[in-house]
Formats: C-alpha cells, structure tokens, sequence
C-alpha cells in the first residue's frame, strides 16, 4: 500500500476517535447492515462526464477510515423523494469496479484492484482487506430531463441525486463533500454554489447532498433578486423562442416568493434557486421541491403563453414545497429507507394542500384573477368527482400507495383507474374544503393558513430532533387533526375521520356558503358521454364498471377504429361518440391483437360533468367579508 495512503488514513482515524461522541453511526432501517464502524468514515465523490455523447456520468467515491478486514456496501436508490414510483436507478449502472486506497488529486498512483461482488439489484460489496482507505467507480447512463432522473447530452448535463449517486450503507448520516469536473466552458450551478466557476461543495449527509439537483452547462442565464435579505437565483436553459421573457419571468417568481413568504415568514435559508428548462425535446414536463431549490421542465417554449404560466404555476406550487413537505413533512419522509417503497399515510397534506395553496398564491401574486382561480378549483372538483376511485380510496390509503400512483409504470394490467385517486387533487379539495370550512366556522378568526404556520413551529422548529437529516420529526395524520382543533378551537376529528381516513366527499356546499359561494354540477355540455370508456394514447386503459362499454364487452388494450361512421384519429373517439344521444345505439369497430372487432353500446344517462362554483345572489356582507379575506390570505 502507498505509505500516504497509511499515514493519511491514520491520522483520520486518530481525529475521529476524539469525536467519537459526535459520531452518528447508526444503522438505517432497512438498509443492508454494514460493519459497525466507531467513526464517521470520510466520504469524497467526485463527477466527471468525459464524453457527453455517451450519455455516460463516471463517479467516483473514495471512502477512508476504514476497519481492516471487513467491507464496505454501496448501495443505488430504488426511488427518489418527492416522486415516489420505484425505478430502479441501478438499472443504469455499469463498469463497477474497486481499488485499495485513494489517489490524491494530481498525483500518478499504482492503483491495486480489490475484490468486488454485487449482492442484489441494488448493492455491491468491496472487501477491504488490509486497506483502510478505498476507491468505487462506477458509470451512470442519464439521458432523460426530468425531476427524477438525470441528463448528459451535448447541450448539457443535468442531474438529481438519487439517480446518479450510491451512498454507503450504515454510513449516509456521515459527511460528505462532492467535486465536479465538467467539460470546457460548462457552468456548474446549483442550491448550494456560492461562488462563481465553483466545483467544490461540502454536504451534512448523502441526503442533502443527493437533494441539490445540478445543471452543467455553457449557456444558462441567471437572474437575481432579493426578498426580505435572501437571494433567489432564477436560471433558465432554454431551447426555443424566448420573446423577450426572462426578465418579466424573473419579476413574476418575485412575486410569488412576495406572496408565500408573507404567509409563512423568512425562510431559514439563505439562498434559493429555481433551476427551470424550456425544452421542446423533453419527454415530459415535471416540477421537483428540494430543500433550497426546485427544478422546473416545461415541453413548451419561454416565448407560449402556455410555458410562461405553466412554469409560473408549477414555480408557486415547488416553492410552497419549501415549508411544506420538505421541513413540515409527514412521517415517513425523511430520512430515506431507499430499499423499500415510501411508506407515508400524509401526502395528501404535503402534495394536495401545497397544490391548493400553488393556486391560492397565484392569486395573491396578482398574476390569477379570482375568476381563474375558481376555475382551477373547478377543473380539479371535475377530475376528483367523476373518478369511480374517488368513492373508493381515501386520501390517506392514496397516501400509501403512492408507489403505485406517482408516475409507475405497470407492465400487467390493473384497475387503479377504476379503483384509485391521486392524492395531489384529492387532497387540494380537502385543503379548499378545509380552508374555507375554518374560515366559517369560527367567522374569519382563523384559518388553515394559521393551522399550517402552527404545525411547522411544533413539528419543525421546536420538537427534538428524530434523526440527523433535518430539525424536528415528521407529524402523523393524527397529529394534525388535533392541531387543526387546537388552532380552530372547534373538534375537526368528524371531518378527518368521514373525509380523510373515509371517502365521503367534502362538505363543498356548506364550505362554499361562508364565502357566499355555491357549487353548480351538470353534464357537460360539449361531451356528455364517456360511455365508462378511458383511452391513452389511442388504446382503452381502463373499463368502468356497470357502464356502457362494460356491457358491449370492451376490454383494456382495445383500440378504437371507428364510432359510427366516423374513422378515429387518436384522441378523437370522444368527439364522435358525442355525436349520438342517450338511449342511442352505438355502432363501434375496434382492433382487438390482430382481430377487428364490431359491436355496439347503448348509450346511458350522462357520465361527464362539469362543475362550477357562482356566486350567491344577495349573499350576507359577512359572507362577501369572509370572501375577500379568503382570497387575500388574511384573517377577520
């Protein structure tokens, strides 16, 4: 072994026996038990992308402080916060390979190859031997832009934690620090630079670490303001028309951080930074919160009115995420057992309510008229209420399942579209539900905006610290409910019990009627009829139950040819059906494998509604004071 390597690791050791009181070396549930190890280990990443073309990001992790004949596991994500389908990341790992000790940066080392086994999907073993100090290298193929997974391509390289780097086991609570070694004139930024051409960045944990998604590349623009002395980094890569719109997108994410940081305070950080892509290439668009940033991918471009308001939309809801979900969190979030799917019953607090208040804030940034907003909510009460699974599943089980809802891909067939609900709008309408109903009941003393305040001082700031990832601990749904009592001085446990826990629908009607509102519900005048049929991508998905297609004996992977006699184009077949009237029958021709298929349905009653919330005529002055005091975020 060189002898640097020896004296190197010695004094390490040496250092970390006199804070051993410091060490945070216990196991993390579920994970893949390693040694016990009396020290922190010190753990150095460093990412290269010497070939953008091949989509290939080379890691490397150099661990010291070692016991000597034992091993070391590292270990790839299954998933990722904040999108909670499992993908396997290790998927895409190739190349593994480890050395006995480390190379200082600079220097021509004889490296010595250690032996190395892969325990399952997502684990690899490096045995230690004599050596007190090791190399792990690695590849990563990234080629998808997106809030989950990563990218490496010739405009750029764009990455989040969780799909790039392994952690090592019983060892994800040490410190860690990260060197990027992009290619010529590349720019690195990211949550945490501080400084212009940086490479170096220093992390509390792999959890931190992983959570500060980077964008490398020579030509992103940054725009800068500041609120109440924070800084707020809005970068944008973009790929398209512009129309001259960075400078007013950057006003209006102002605004927005304006509206919600008035509502909650100062954040504790320092600096935040919106890392947003324009890319008309991307598969999809996706948003993801982070502790002190958040990643914004639209498909459209800066120039369309529809990317502008998109990202702003997207922008209110992930900055919301910074209070929300990402410090008060639900139990289960945080730290990360990534061996096993997220188990958390509250992400119809942390996702639904944050999407409820991504709207309420565009309003009070000014950039949503009280017409929009009542809209929005409209469009969401219209998906929520027409879905058979939202009298079948209740938020919190949505909250458990969400591996099988967020973004999972299905190779067999399954009925969650007639059995399930997302949790993102499902608890958005309890959140408007619930907002409203305190406003009511207690005349405009309080408000889910002073429940939301009082439960990130309990759980987050003042309560003991559970682990080493963050302050405070995650509450449970219980927990909740006896603060909203608390705060509102009325017992709420009716309401999570019928419509938390149960899948009664809220009390929309008494809600709306404190802020002199009402719910209007009717078919839908352009397209009544859904005939219990749900298409993707010009293939049927789903069959609703007692409908008329379930009787003309439809079946998922139909595709539909014709209706009538009108040839279908994808995503057409609707219009055609709407053609014909209730009681009418139907003629339909459908490509069932390699068999063509005709039969027909008989139309039903209208399936399809539409809702709308109008105004009272003649409402009470204190329905209308409540109203304003509603929109404004503010309290009588």
């Amino acid at each position: 072994m060189n002898q640097n390597f020896r004296l190197d690791a010695l004094r390490l050791r040496l250092l970390c026996a006199l804070l051993f009181v410091l060490s945070a070396c216990a196991q993390v549930a579920g994970q893949t038990p390693a040694p016990a190890s009396p020290t922190p280990y010190r753990v150095a990443y460093r990412l290269s992308m010497p070939e953008p073309l091949s989509h290939l990001f080379e890691v490397k992790i150099e661990v010291a402080g070692l016991s000597k004949g034992t091993h070391v596991d590292f270990q790839m994500p299954r998933w990722s916060p904040g999108r909670y389908g499992v993908f396997e990341f290790a998927k895409n790992v190739q190349e593994a390979q480890a050395f006995g000790g480390i190379c200082p940066p600079g220097a021509k080392c004889k490296r010595w190859e250690i032996p190395l086994s892969r325990l399952d999907t997502q684990t690899w073993r490096a045995e230690t031997a004599d050596n007190i100090a090791l190399t792990f290298i690695y590849r990563v193929f990234a080629d998808d832009l997106s809030g989950t997974f990563s990218q490496l391509d010739a405009r750029h390289a764009n990455y989040n934690g969780h799909s790039v780097f392994m952690y090592v086991v019983g060892h994800k609570q040490d410190p860690v620090t990260l060197t990027i070694d992009p290619p010529p004139r590349w720019r690195i930024i990211n949550g945490y630079t501080t400084r212009a051409n940086q490479h170096q960045f220093q992390f509390p944990n792999y959890d931190v670490m992983a959570d500060a998604p980077t964008e490398i590349a020579p030509d992103w623009t940054l725009d800068e303001f500041k609120v109440e002395g924070k800084t707020y980094r809005v970068v944008v890569h973009s790929f398209g028309e512009e129309g001259g719109r960075r400078a007013s997108l950057a006003r209006d994410i102002e605004k927005i951080v304006r509206a919600e940081t008035k509502m909650w305070g100062a954040p504790e950080f320092e600096s935040y930074t919106f890392l947003i892509h324009f890319d008309p290439t991307a598969r999809r668009g996706d948003g993801m919160e982070h502790l002190n940033s958040t990643q914004l991918i639209t498909t459209r471009t800066l120039a369309s009115e529809e990317g502008y308001t998109g990202t702003l939309e997207t922008a209110a809801h992930e900055f919301f995420h910074v209070w929300n979900i990402k410090r008060l969190r639900p139990a289960g979030l945080g730290p990360w057992d990534f061996t096993a799917p997220v188990n958390t019953r509250g992400l119809w607090i942390g996702e639904g309510f944050t999407n409820y208040y991504g709207s309420m804030m565009m309003h009070r940034a000014a950039l949503w008229t009280e017409r929009q907003l009542l809209e929005a909510f409209e469009g969401t009460l219209a998906e929520v209420e027409n879905l058979p699974g939202s009298r079948l599943m209740s938020a919190e089980e949505a909250s458990l399942l969400a591996a099988f809802l967020d973004r999972a891909s299905h190779d067999q067939r399954t009925n969650l579209a007639n059995t399930s609900v997302s949790y993102y709008p499902k608890g958005e309408l309890l959140g408007f539900a619930l907002d409203l109903l305190i406003r009511g009941r207690t005349r405009g003393r309080a408000s889910l905006d002073d429940v939301m305040r009082r439960a990130y001082e309990e759980f987050y700031l003042r309560s003991p610290n559970e682990s080493y990832y963050l302050r405070g601990r995650g509450y449970t749904n219980e927990d909740f409910a006896r603060v909203a009592s608390e705060v509102t001085g009325t017992d709420m446990s009716e309401f999570f019990k019928r419509h938390v826990r149960g899948t009664e629908q809220p009390p929309y009607e008494e809600a709306l009627r404190y802020v002199g509102l009402r719910l209007v519900r009717r078919p839908d005048e352009r397209q009544p009829f859904n005939a219990g049929i749900k298409t993707q991508e010009g293939s049927i998905t789903a069959i609703l139950p007692n409908s008329p297609a379930e009787r003309a004996g439809l079946k998922q992977g139909d595709i539909i040819i014709s209706v009538g006699k009108t040839a279908i184009s994808e995503g057409r077949w609707r219009d055609a059906l709407n053609t014909f009237k209730q009681g009418e029958r139907v003629p339909l021709t459908l490509r069932r494998g390699s068999q063509t298929i005709d039969t027909h349905l008989t139309l039903d009653a209208p399936d399809n509604f539409v809702y709308r919330i109008e105004e009272i005529k003649d409402a009470p002055k204190d329905a209308l004071a409540l109203r304003a005091a509603w929109l404004a975020g503010r309290n009588l």
